[in-house]
């Protein structure tokens, strides 16, 4: 694999998200597209796409306070048979658009047992929703995906087991744990070249795109875990603020190198005043986990 490297560190504002490039041999390379606009997602505002117009940002209410919570899980890759390391309380948490690459995933094993090849319509919606994070897209594959049912009916053969799906189209709203997250990335990144030498349900080939959407990510929004990467990262980002609070939420999840060592981290957040304060604190806590990770061997 090799994917998208990381040679600084730089904490984005919330309408100007930091870029990192670069390059590292291990995940395939992508280019960089511009954002495209959002759209609802259920009772909630989706904000997955930093457009601060159409976004909220800079309109969150002035008044909301923030009890903010942090929840991080980190597998080392070069020791697989260890558990997580989790901070916080492993609870659910709601998606928003990381839910984008389970979305992914379930389409592809589907498509997998009917023996075919992704179309090009939904490899069009695929790119979007991944790299642009689009909702319009998102849309149309949770439909494709027979919506929470087909996203559960996947995510058992996955390894998933505390993820429920949003009801109707609310796929923003679909709640999951931060050790839920591992175990979805440990399905897309462990390393295969056949679905019997991964363990994961999904054969390299559908790994292998999955991966490769997620190294090109546009470059307002390749924040968040790659802030600990020192060499290289793919990732998928969430922001999602709640129309009943004015909170955020905030969430990241990805494979980053740093040292000589890959890890798949997952931070999740809730309860932020502010879009650019909870990147702040997800790409802090994504540093501080990947850093204990790292101290204990």
């Amino acid at each position: 694999m090799s994917y998208r490297p990381n040679p600084r560190q730089t904490t984005p504002t919330a309408t100007t998200p930091g870029r990192r490039v670069g390059r590292r041999a291990a995940l395939l390379t992508g280019t960089v597209s511009t954002l495209l606009a959002i759209a609802a997602v259920g009772t909630a505002t989706a904000a997955d796409a930093v457009t601060p117009a159409r976004s909220g940002v800079g309109t969150t209410q002035t008044t909301a306070t923030s009890g903010a919570r942090v929840t991080t899980a980190v597998l080392d890759l070069d020791h697989p048979a260890l558990k997580p390391q989790v901070r916080g309380k492993d609870v659910p948490y709601d998606t928003a658009s990381i839910i984008k690459v389970d979305i992914l995933a379930t389409l592809l094993l589907q498509a997998q047992d009917s023996g075919r090849g992704l179309t090009q319509q939904e490899r069009t919606w695929a790119t979007a929703m991944i790299e642009h994070s689009d909702n319009d897209a998102a849309n149309a594959l949770w439909r494709r995906i027979g919506q929470a049912p087909g996203l559960e009916a996947a995510n058992k053969r996955l390894g998933l087991s505390s993820t429920v799906g949003g009801a109707a189209g609310k796929w923003g709203l679909t709640q999951t744990t931060a050790t839920d997250q591992i175990r979805l990335l440990r399905a897309v990144f462990a390393d295969s070249g056949t679905t019997s030498a991964s363990g994961s349900a999904l054969t390299g080939t559908s790994q292998s795109y999955i991966r490769t959407l997620m190294t090109r990510i546009a470059a307002g929004q390749s924040w968040g875990v790659s802030a600990a990467s020192d060499a290289g990262w793919a990732l998928k980002n969430g922001w999602l603020q709640r129309s009943t609070t004015g909170l955020w939420d905030i969430n990241s999840v990805g494979e980053i190198a740093s040292g000589t060592h890959h890890y798949l981290v997952a931070v999740l957040s809730a309860g932020n005043a502010s879009m650019a304060g909870g990147i702040a604190a997800v790409e802090s806590a994504a540093r501080t986990a990947v850093s204990s990770a790292q101290a204990a061997g």
